[in-house]
């Protein structure tokens, strides 16, 4: 009687009730809907990349207007009207999450008016020409359109606007790398550090289906291309361990450039300027991007998917100043204050740096060598590395290279945490306070 008793409970229970079914769908209708806009976001952001190299092609010095101009009214538009856009989205996202974060201030940080606002102002940067990804991005797009359904989620709903929050976020990076599992493990790493236990197996869910909403729009294949590589032995082991003590310097000194030129505390004539004039400011940043962008023949432009591509499938050999050309435009492109991720651009970076040291050593394995690279420079630089591993990882063909890419994420990732406080933290502390001082009660005493 006591088995026959708790069957028929649990099947009432999980049948009859309305709420739990309302709750259900409202989350899967809004994951697919997070995961298409995503996929539009994508289709958007390569259209507006193409249309400026177009126009660069046909006349190269217009960049040298057209650059610095969008790059000034970017940051105007969002300075004015969704201030809570500028950046990456992640720290935004994180920010949200902090459990300090007053409830008046998540609407402030994570919205669906600023989800459109970022897919439009991150677009508008693409088309500028200016070196960033849009993956961050889209971790706040995702989770505005996700946190969108509370308001329609039935009372005394197991799903919280945490745990909506971690959903979307990862669900941003699911749909953007076209990688269900890395964003599953971007949920565990960066944004939940307290699973909700009676939800988790739903939200998981809404993760692992934005993620194939991209795969069935792409296809089952990477971003990126398809790593081949053969002959992985203990000859790779000396390159391999330099490819990440390198990787792992040059991501941290990202990181800590980015902290200390994002905190706007910066006693030089560049962050005075920044501070008092910061429209003309983004608009010297604009103008140094598109500048670097005409010296390199505009390799450093957009989020540097084609060469990382093209490097990845060993059809190009970028040069030696590749590497530091894009490094400098992808941080002046943060430093202006547009809407922009970094994700992309330190996958390019990576590349070249892996493929710099191969060139160096006249190493034959070069390809895997450039896939460490991308692994180890975006876990330096995001001190997230086992979200990076298995962002690189899914783009392997075949398991050689597994525990190679896993040491050298870690490895990259101990040298950066020498280096440089975690990126996304730091600036996630930097949202709070943001949106906490615009978000507090008139004569709360917060200035």
């Amino acid at each position: 009687m006591i088995n026959k008793h708790n069957t028929t409970a649990a099947f009432n229970r999980e049948f009859r009730n309305w709420r739990i079914w309302a709750t259900r769908a409202l989350v899967v209708a809004a994951a697919a809907a997070a995961g298409l806009a995503v996929t539009g976001f994508t289709w958007l952001g390569e259209q507006a990349l193409s249309l400026f190299m177009q126009g660069f092609h046909v006349k190269p010095w217009l960049a040298l207007l057209w650059t610095p101009l969008c790059t000034a009214a970017i940051v105007w538009i969002t300075r004015r009207h969704f201030s809570a856009a500028a950046g990456s989205g992640i720290p935004q996202v994180m920010a949200a999450l902090d459990p300090l974060a007053p409830p008046h201030a998540t609407g402030r940080l994570v919205s669906f008016k600023l989800s459109l606002a970022k897919v439009g102002l991150t677009t508008w940067g693409l088309l500028a020409g200016l070196s960033l990804g849009r993956e961050g991005p889209s971790v706040q797009v995702a989770a505005g359109i996700m946190l969108t359904v509370r308001r329609w989620l039935p009372e005394r709903s197991s799903v919280s606007t945490h745990g909506l929050l971690v959903a979307g976020g990862a669900a941003g990076i699911a749909a953007a790398f076209n990688t269900p599992l890395a964003g599953v493990m971007f949920a565990i790493e960066e944004l939940s550090r307290t699973p909700e236990q009676r939800s988790s197996g739903l939200l998981m869910s809404a993760i692992v289906l934005a993620g194939l909403i991209a795969v069935s729009v792409y296809g089952n294949a990477t971003y990126f291309g398809i790593i081949h590589t053969s002959g992985i032995d203990l000859s790779l082991l000396l390159p391999g361990a330099l490819v990440a003590l390198t990787s792992g310097l040059a991501g941290g000194l990202f990181s800590r450039l980015l902290q200390a030129s994002l905190g706007g505390h910066g006693g030089d004539a560049l962050s005075r300027l920044r501070r008092a004039h910061p429209v003309v400011f983004a608009g010297l940043c604009g103008l140094l991007v598109a500048v670097i962008g005409v010296v390199s023949a505009s390799a450093t432009f957009g989020s540097g998917y084609s060469h990382t591509r093209d490097m990845v499938a060993g059809r190009e050999s970028v040069p030696a100043q590749f590497l530091l050309l894009k490094f400098v435009a992808t941080w002046l492109t943060t430093w202006s204050g547009v809407p922009a991720g970094i994700f992309a651009p330190s996958l390019a970076i990576g590349a070249a740096l892996g493929n710099d040291i191969a060139l160096l050593l006249h190493s034959p394995q070069a390809t895997a060598l450039i896939a460490l690279g991308m692994v180890g420079f975006l876990a330096a630089a995001t001190q997230a590395p086992l979200t990076s591993f298995i962002i690189v990882m899914e783009m392997v063909d075949g398991h050689a290279m597994v525990l190679s890419l896993m040491a050298c994420a870690m490895v990259a990732r101990t040298v950066s945490h020498v280096i440089s406080a975690p990126l996304y933290t730091v600036l996630a502390l930097q949202q709070l306070a943001n949106a906490t001082a615009l978000a507090a009660p008139p004569g709360d005493g917060r200035v």
